[in-house]
């Protein structure tokens, strides 16, 4: 296994390849990513420990979702046992991704009290609550602050953890590892990831225009009824909500590309396991 240095154009392939991926199984895909979302919600409601067990599970079930692309582009069906492919391979392959489950757990934590020192706490203890949005809040300055100090915190944090679910998989590189290797690939591979996250912010701005421009037409056409209506409300939530969905689903089949192009791995490295060698995809 090495590092592969790519053009910036890059990034462009790796967001049309999920894009692509999805809409080869698009009802799959959306449930596979409604199922990852109940997953990581319904082990955050667990009390007091919730929220530190849906950090754990978070790189495998990112894993799993790789798993699912990978599955799609070679033509196979992705079924929902992909998103515990970590947890199916083996106690080795499950006791290493907990392991790393729990290196990000600590190190958002630590995000979270560092972003406290600003605040007081305030949107450390918003966020744990899932109470993000309350105008008080967001309105406190110092609250602002501790916002912008955690968004500059997270872009290390996942650079470190982008690649790492991958190469502790189907590499087989140990969690401590996998974190370097991880970000020493983004940061080589710097223009191809901003190309990325562009095409990205593109496809989400393109994606509420389509939204908002359809609702709008429905709302003018009179087929939802009165603009101020309980039908009009309830059908433009739903809307939003799916295409949200749809848009993310996306955006996670294209973590599989973002990692087979920025490593190269021998075939006669091929791991043993079914669930243990990625393909190589075509950028």
């Amino acid at each position: 296994m090495h590092l592969n240095v790519v053009p910036a154009r890059t990034g462009l392939a790796w967001a049309r390849q999920g894009v692509r991926t999805f809409w080869r199984q698009p009802m799959a895909m959306t449930g596979l990513f409604v199922l990852f979302v109940a997953v990581l919600s319904l082990t955050a409601v667990v009390p007091l420990i919730g929220f530190l067990l849906a950090l754990v599970l978070m790189p495998a079930a990112t894993l799993g979702m790789m798993a699912a692309s990978r599955d799609a582009e070679a033509g196979r069906r992705a079924r929902p046992a992909a998103l515990f492919a970590a947890f199916r391979a083996g106690p080795a392959y499950a006791r290493q991704m907990l392991l790393l489950g729990a290196l990000y757990a600590g190190s958002f934590v630590l995000m979270l009290a560092i972003s406290a020192l600003f605040d007081g706490g305030q949107f450390a203890m918003g966020y744990v609550s899932g109470n993000r949005s309350a105008s008080d809040m967001i309105e406190n300055p110092s609250v602002q602050v501790a916002m912008w100090i955690t968004l500059m915190l997270y872009m290390p944090l996942s650079m470190l953890f982008w690649h790492a679910p991958a190469l502790v998989f189907w590499y087989r590189v140990s969690p401590l590892k996998s974190l370097f290797f991880s970000f020493v690939a983004c940061i080589r591979n710097v223009g191809a990831f901003t190309v990325y996250g562009l095409a990205w912010a593109g496809i989400f701005l393109a994606g509420a225009v389509v939204v908002g421009t359809f609702t709008t037409l429905l709302l003018l056409t009179g087929v939802l009824g009165d603009s101020s209506s309980a039908l009009a409300g309830s059908v433009a939530a739903g809307l939003v909500t799916i295409s949200a969905l749809v848009l993310v689903a996306m955006f996670f089949n294209s973590l599989y590309f973002t990692f087979v192009d920025c490593f190269v791995h021998p075939v006669e490295e091929a791991a043993t396991a079914d669930d243990a060698s990625p393909s190589k995809s075509s950028s």
